[in-house]
């Protein structure tokens, strides 16, 4: 069994009790860096974190898992961080995100709903001496590359 496939193990089961918190990622790299990507619902807080860190190396280092030094990190995806799972999606309905499609276009605006297959999008039309009109497209999940929350300022 890869390091992997033992850390999703021993998430899955800390948060066996907690419906609101989902794993996204776990990557062990050359480095000895193993990460492990967390979200919730409603996000997931520093507290949660810790426990999952904890149980996790705890195990690892029980089981002698790894067979050399390595670094644990459990964290939140970074808002950079590209959104891979439906639940993102969900998770992040009424927001505005970026889409850079399989054809090598990009796409803004609002994200309405999700599927297992697609995705709604608001996004605002501009035309030069004419209102700018709101249209909804669908746009299917295997022809997006890339999707990211973008974060307004204002």
């Amino acid at each position: 069994m890869s390091v992997e496939n033992r850390v999703i193990e021993l998430v899955e089961e800390k948060i066996s009790d907690r419906p609101d918190l989902f794993l996204v990622e776990v990557k062990m790299h050359s480095n000895g860096k193993l990460i492990i990507l967390m979200d919730g619902d409603q996000g997931i807080n520093i507290q949660d974190c810790a426990a999952i860190s904890r149980h996790v190396g705890y195990h690892l280092e029980e089981e002698n898992v790894v067979e050399h030094a390595y670094n644990l990190e459990v964290s939140s995806p970074g808002i950079d961080t590209p959104l891979t799972l439906l639940r993102q999606y969900l998770k992040n309905i009424g927001r505005s995100i970026s889409i850079k499609t399989i054809d090598g276009s990009k796409r803004e605006g609002q994200l309405l709903a999700a599927s297992d297959t697609s995705i709604q999008l608001e996004e605002i039309k501009k035309e030069k001496g004419k209102k700018a009109v709101k249209i909804e497209n669908t746009i299917s999940l295997d022809q997006i590359k890339e999707t990211k929350v973008l974060i307004s300022f204002k």
